[in-house]
């Protein structure tokens, strides 16, 4: 990984919001503190003579670690998980929340339904339950393991800080979801309106666009760029013509829809800076990594990453 895409996406994944009321009850600062849980974590709950902030993550980084080393595609999955929830009413955790009968959850909508690792949130919780009752925010886990997944993929301890602090939020709006996320067949215009209005800027956009170094994708999020890409019947000019053919095999007209593909091809279990690479040679998987080549300001961080 080089130095600049390290020291960017680390910065612009510490970036979180507070949002909604407390699910289990957790009543925490709104502001987020490397050290939130020194006061409020009962000193019943903990080892004797141990730092709660210290004791919590390291329940969160010994799980997270422990499924990704028997799953690797588990890192992928809980970093997207974050990023989904933090996009929709800011990091509160109510992406986990089931739909009612009345009220439709984030999880459902569209752009959620394939998000996976949520099972791996779960067990955090119950051994956190166990030690400190009603204390840590399911919010705060999801953004811990996801840095824990991420790191323990890259061979780091620790590739960002995160403050912790967050308030679980109850509120179910699945068209939130779809109102807000960057889509994956966006243009640049569109991606940079949703992160604009989130108090982000065009770095933060190509730096969080790298992401997609790890993970996979189905074929419905990029399939109009091979078939249909202007209601036409076409293929995305801008996708390299070697790449879409490689793409048309793995994904045919009459996919499966559960058929995945590399989002870095052959390269999608290494966290490093080599999506901007291929996002260079016209090979990125989704209409909105291409997008990043419109924009002279943001083909030049793409270069410069």
């Amino acid at each position: 990984m080089s130095p600049s895409f390290s020291v960017v996406l680390a910065t612009m994944l510490v970036v979180a919001t507070t949002a909604g009321a407390c699910i289990a009850g957790v009543e925490l600062s709104l502001e987020l503190s490397l050290s939130s849980y020194l006061l409020s974590c009962p000193s019943t709950c903990l080892q004797h003579g141990s730092d709660p902030n210290i004791a919590e993550q390291q329940i969160v980084k010994d799980v997270t670690q422990a499924a990704v080393q028997r799953n690797p595609a588990l890192a992928p999955k809980l970093l997207k998980l974050h990023f989904h929830d933090c996009f929709v009413r800011g990091c509160d955790g109510s992406i986990l929340l089931d739909s009612t009968a009345r009220n439709k959850a984030e999880k459902d909508a569209w752009p959620n339904l394939t998000l996976g690792g949520s099972e791996i949130i779960d067990e955090i919780k119950t051994k956190l339950e166990e030690r400190c009752p009603r204390v840590v925010s399911c919010a705060d886990i999801i953004a811990l393991a996801a840095r824990d997944a991420v790191s323990f993929l890259y061979g780091s301890d620790s590739l960002w800080p995160v403050s912790t602090g967050r308030k679980d939020g109850r509120v179910l709006k699945a068209e939130e979801a779809l109102a807000n996320l960057p889509l994956p067949f966006s243009d640049f215009a569109t991606l940079l309106r949703r992160f604009q209005s989130k108090g982000l800027d065009v770095i933060d956009l190509v730096a969080l666009s790298g992401a997609h170094t790890i993970g996979v994708s189905h074929c419905e999020s990029f399939a109009a760029r091979l078939y249909d890409f202007t209601g036409k019947g076409d293929t995305d000019p801008s996708l390299d013509k070697r790449y879409a053919e490689i793409l048309r095999t793995k994904c045919p007209p009459k996919f499966n829809n559960g058929v995945t593909v590399e989002m870095d091809p052959s390269c999608s279990l290494s966290f490093d800076s080599h999506y901007y690479q291929v996002v260079e040679q016209h090979m990125g998987l989704f209409r909105s990594d291409a997008a990043l080549l419109e924009d002279s300001t943001s083909a030049w961080l793409v270069d410069f990453m």
